[in-house]
């Protein structure tokens, strides 16, 4: 099974939550069409390569990849997806204690849905210098309610699983985070919610555009 899918049940689940909360905000979309949801599509594999910033964790030779929160202990701890081709060989900026070994890099490779496949040798994030994303807001305040966009953000978890990241409320907007998305998953919460409410932003960028 896609790590990043859930079975049938959790996906009914997460549709309940939809129309529960589609209940609760006013600008919720009452219309959206059938399967135009958080709760149940699902964002095809890039065709192409990515790239990633986050974390390398090594914990006893399981190497992950961390896109979102890690824990602060020592050594830290994290929850990412499994990463393919990679070497600590000539690998500068990482940190080891006990049985784990990481380092926070760009990388480049492919992305299955499931598992992070390195095809360029790694680059330290200090000394990375992406370009900057567009502003999808287009400098302007979303339409949310502070209420509305606190109950979206506590369905996220049950809707996306394994691929949410992360969300935090910001001037009328609800910013989402996620492993991938190819813009699915924006037009399906366009779809539930309305326009102007909600952003979903990939840690996974495209190379091809």
């Amino acid at each position: 099974m896609n790590r990043h899918r859930r079975p049938i049940a959790a996906l009914a689940a997460g549709a309940v939550l939809v129309i529960a909360l589609s209940g609760c905000a006013t600008s919720v979309a009452s219309d959206a069409p059938d399967g135009a949801s958080l709760g149940s599509l699902w964002p095809a594999p890039p065709e192409g390569e990515v790239m990633a910033q986050g974390t390398v964790m090594d914990v006893s030779g399981a190497v992950e990849l961390c896109l979102g929160a890690i824990a602060e202990s020592y050594p830290p701890q994290c929850s990412g997806i499994p990463l393919n081709g990679w070497s600590w060989d000539g690998v500068e900026g990482a940190e080891s204690s006990e049985e784990t070994t990481w380092g926070a890099y760009a990388l480049q490779g492919t992305f299955d849905g499931e598992e992070f496949t390195v095809t360029q040798p790694p680059i330290m994030l200090a000394l990375y210098d992406p370009m900057m994303a567009p502003d999808p807001t287009g400098g302007e305040p979303g339409e949310g309610e502070e209420s509305e966009l606190l109950e979206i953000q506590e369905a996220l978890p049950d809707l996306l699983g394994d691929a949410y990241l992360g969300s935090y409320p910001d001037d009328g907007w609800l910013w989402v985070d996620v492993v991938w998305d190819d813009g699915t998953w924006q037009d399906a919460a366009d779809d539930d919610y309305g326009p102007g409410v909600v952003i979903i932003r990939s840690a996974l960028r495209s190379l091809d555009g």
